[in-house]
């Protein structure tokens, strides 16, 4: 059986890994999956149903009636694209909080595994490289300062139309960087063999050229 590609892009919320992995899995002619999404999924239906990580029993109940599927760039929550509805930051937070979860941890993981071992993807989320892909033949730990972030994510909900105040998305960022650093269960940090992309001075196009120019050459 002939191997996959699995290049996994780690990184901080707001540093752009969803839209660089989109774009470089474009490139190179491989699947592109958006774990993040995933996580806010879960943290939506948590949101939607009054379910918080701390009652363990209703979360592992929920999640055996749980079923997610990313497909051509959206994501589907039990059969409905929420691809709209999962990137404000209340969802942000509670992606966050749900992360640090065992049984959501697992039941996502074994997915993305499954995914990874059958077809040549890029996949961006925050413990790619460093648990869900140890092997992966490419590692990327893509960053930017918090206020770069803070400031592409209020444009970014701002063009959908949603009010927001700079100093509140800062500071979700900030408490978000914080959670996903300090979680007991595989924190954000940046593999030993993964190679750092800072994007906070560079374009789009500048992001994605370097990525895929050090998988190419």
């Amino acid at each position: 059986m002939k191997e996959t590609i699995r290049i996994a892009i780690d990184g901080p919320s707001g540093a752009g890994k969803s839209t660089i992995a989109r774009a470089v899995a474009e490139k190179l002619g491989y699947d592109y999956i958006d774990t993040g999404a995933m996580y806010r999924a879960v943290g939506y239906k948590m949101n939607q149903q009054g379910v918080s990580i701390e009652e363990e029993e209703k979360l592992k109940a929920m999640l055996e009636e749980t079923e997610i599927d990313y497909r051509s760039g959206v994501i589907y929550l039990d059969g409905a694209d929420v691809s709209s509805k999962i990137r404000t930051p209340e969802v942000s937070m509670a992606a966050s909080a749900c992360a640090a979860s065992p049984a959501v941890r697992t039941k996502l993981v074994e997915e993305q595994r499954a995914i990874g071992h059958k077809t040549n993807v890029v996949m961006d989320g925050r413990d790619i490289g460093t648990n869900v892909f140890t092997d992966a033949q490419y590692k990327f730990f893509l960053t930017a300062t918090a206020e770069e972030r803070a400031h592409r994510r209020c444009r970014e909900l701002q063009e959908k139309g949603q009010e927001v105040n700079f100093s509140d998305t800062l500071k979700d960022i900030e408490q978000r960087d914080y959670n996903d650093s300090h979680r007991a269960l595989n924190p954000l940090c940046k593999a030993e063999d993964a190679i750092e992309v800072d994007s906070t001075h560079l374009t789009i196009n500048e992001t994605i050229n370097k990525i895929y120019e050090y998988i190419t050459n």
